[in-house]
């Protein structure tokens, strides 16, 4: 690993030092995440990746995961399958990110900002967050717990939604595509600027049946946004997104599974009204995510069936609101004041009914339950420009929980810009989670007497553009305690907060352009983990290559995970193995594209998942048909 890491230093001194005789072909990036305002990248103290639009289709994927695991360093999501990660047990979609599982609820996707995770289990639900929603997706690594409360204490994943971009332009788009095992994949969408109406409408289908018997996946559903500008410096938009997903699972390769199957519908509404100032700029938002899932928890034996379903309905329903202000308005001496206020209730039932019926049945041992959760928080973040190479930024937020009580959330970072194109960031953040409906109140295990969990997070980072690349290093430090663990106590097994959590790592990004058709991106990371995690690769890197003209594009690249835990203890396993993807768009004609993908062209075998194996090399072509009418 020293050895890499080195190589690493030295190639991107090597990218630097010739970077001189290349044009500038970058600029510096605004985001949304890390401030809730739009601000210069370069004025945070955390880590943000942004991920565009293009580079979230270029690949013709349909989730934005696969490609978020390509682009981000020291994020990994698990999988089992070609197309679908399925919920319960044995379901994959788990979202890693410096040793913190999404699977665990420690880590939150949003929305346009807004929370995304299943009110019961507390996990994100990874089959939900289609790319046909997103317009681009910024990851902030590290807690984010001061502007987004419980469950955003590893990080979150920020999907900013499709808006259109040109005023009296009407742009239908079809996308279509099939491969290897049966997999169908389709998208169908609309958007319309006219005056100070806009809209965006999507639909999708997609099928698989996999690589392995009983594992058939399907989905559909669709995605509709409309905004209207009520004047220059106000608007207000409607959101609602529909995804429905029916999978089989097969159960590992040691213990097959039959009938066990799975109906998940999850939907996402809001609304909003947003206002943009010279000096001021904010919003009020209402939304809620919803859940309905039919599960057949399946037999290992076919000739005896299951007799009932478990069904679960969960909710998150909330309000936010923000106002940002500049309070000077001379560079370089500007700062800027953030004041917000969220609001979340979070339902959950969990119950089981009778196949043969249909009623509702009495079960033993805390299978079902209901809890009606609320969560109430403000927070102040104030960050100030010194001089045009200082910026301090601090933060509090006060979040109180129906059940658990009050948390307080501090946050403390400076940046300082040494020269014009890059710039040093040191954070100090804290992360916290509540305990969930599961965690506290099903299944054996349950205890209503837990806390939430909490992290310290201290981060050190250097980032420089110059002449068109990039490239970044960090190092963070991540030490936790009250984590929950389920332990014997008196013989029983219990939820108590009794776990540490210490990790400590360095990420690496790098992006050089060749010229103006070609260039090449890097990243790697290097985790490591006191007490070691499913589904946390100890090394990640990736390597690309791609080419861009007006006719052609084309990349391929190179993804080497090591270290992987598949299982932890007494029985622990690791898996480590290289993923080559390659894909080609070429546009035939002036509206139609011709497009084509490979995955695990190696053929490599390996499990991410323990005991399900994952497809050999696997391909898909197909075409892509954009009308535009101004």
């Amino acid at each position: 690993m020293k050895k890499t890491i080195l190589l690493v230093i030295c190639g991107i001194y090597a990218a630097v030092t010739h970077a001189q005789t290349l044009d500038s072909l970058g600029l510096q990036e605004v985001v949304v995440t890390g401030s809730r305002s739009v601000v210069d990248i370069r004025h945070l103290p955390m880590t943000v990746t942004v991920i565009s639009k293009s580079k979230l289709t270029e690949q013709h994927q349909t989730s934005v995961l696969p490609t978020v695991m390509q682009k981000v360093p020291g994020v990994f999501v698990t999988s089992r399958s070609m197309m679908g990660y399925g919920v319960s047990t044995g379901a994959a979609g788990g979202i890693n990110m410096r040793g913190i599982t999404g699977g665990a609820g420690q880590l939150m996707v949003l929305i346009d900002g807004h929370p995304q995770y299943q009110g019961i289990y507390g996990h994100p639900i990874s089959d939900s967050y289609q790319t046909m929603m997103a317009e681009r997706v910024e990851v902030l690594r590290g807690p984010a717990s001061m502007l987004y409360g419980s469950n955003a204490m590893g990080g979150v994943i920020n999907i900013v939604t499709r808006r259109p971009e040109y005023y009296d332009d009407v742009v239908t788009q079809l996308t279509a595509g099939a491969g290897s095992y049966g997999t169908v994949q389709s998208e169908l969408s609309n958007q319309v600027r006219s005056g100070s109406f806009s809209s965006t409408i999507a639909g999708q289908y997609n099928r698989t049946d996999n690589h392995r018997p009983r594992m058939g996946f399907e989905q559909y559903g669709g995605y509709v946004q409309l905004g209207y500008d009520l004047n220059h410096n106000w608007n207000a938009y409607v959101n609602a997104d529909l995804t429905r997903s029916n999978a089989s699972y097969p159960g590992s390769t040691d213990k097959p599974m039959y009938n066990a199957d799975q109906w998940i519908t999850r939907g996402v509404v809001s609304a909003g009204i947003e206002n943009r100032y010279r000096r001021s700029n904010g919003a009020l938002s209402i939304y809620s995510n919803f859940g309905r899932h039919k599960i057949d928890d399946g037999t290992t034996d076919p000739a005896k069936p299951t007799a009932r379903y478990f069904r679960s309905k969960d909710a998150l329903t909330g309000i936010s609101w923000y106002q940002s202000y500049r309070i000077f308005d001379r560079i370089p001496t500007q700062g800027r004041i953030t004041v917000g206020f969220d609001y979340q209730h979070i339902y959950g039932n969990a119950y089981y009914t009778s196949k043969e019926t249909g009623e509702v049945m009495d079960t033993p041992n805390k299978q079902s339950g209901k809890s009606y959760r609320n969560e109430v928080a403000g927070y102040v973040d104030y960050r100030q420009d010194l001089a045009s190479w200082l910026t301090l930024d601090a933060g509090i937020r006060l979040d109180h929980h129906s059940i658990t009580g009050t948390e307080w959330v501090p946050q403390a970072g400076i940046v300082v810009r040494p020269i014009d194109t890059g710039e040093v960031r040191a954070l100090v953040s804290k992360g916290f989670r509540n305990p969930t409906m599961r965690e506290m109140y099903l299944y054996p295990p349950s205890n209503t007497e837990l806390e939430p969990e909490r992290i310290w997070n201290y981060e050190l980072s250097w980032h420089h553009q110059v002449r068109g690349i990039s490239y970044g290093i960090n190092a963070f430090y991540i030490k936790g305690d009250n984590m929950i663990q389920t332990i014997p106590v008196d013989g029983k097994p219990r939820n108590v907060n009794t776990g540490e959590i210490e990790n400590y790592g360095v990420e690496m990004e790098l992006r050089y352009p060749f010229s103006r058709f070609v260039s090449a991106v890097f990243n790697a990371s290097y985790l490591h983990m006191k007490n070691k995690v499913v589904g946390a690769p100890e090394t990640m890197t990736f390597e690309g290559i791609e080419y861009r003209n007006r006719k052609w594009f084309a990349n391929i690249g190179l993804q080497t995970i090591s270290g992987l835990y598949t299982a932890v203890g007494d029985a622990a396993k690791k898996e480590s193995f290289q993923l080559l993807s390659a894909s080609v768009t070429y546009p035939a004609t002036k509206n139609l594209s011709l497009w084509a993908r490979g995955e695990n062209l190696l053929a490599q075998k390996y499990e991410i998942n323990l005991g399900y194996p994952m497809p050999r090399a696997t391909f898909m072509a197909g075409i892509s048909l954009k009308l535009e009418k101004k």
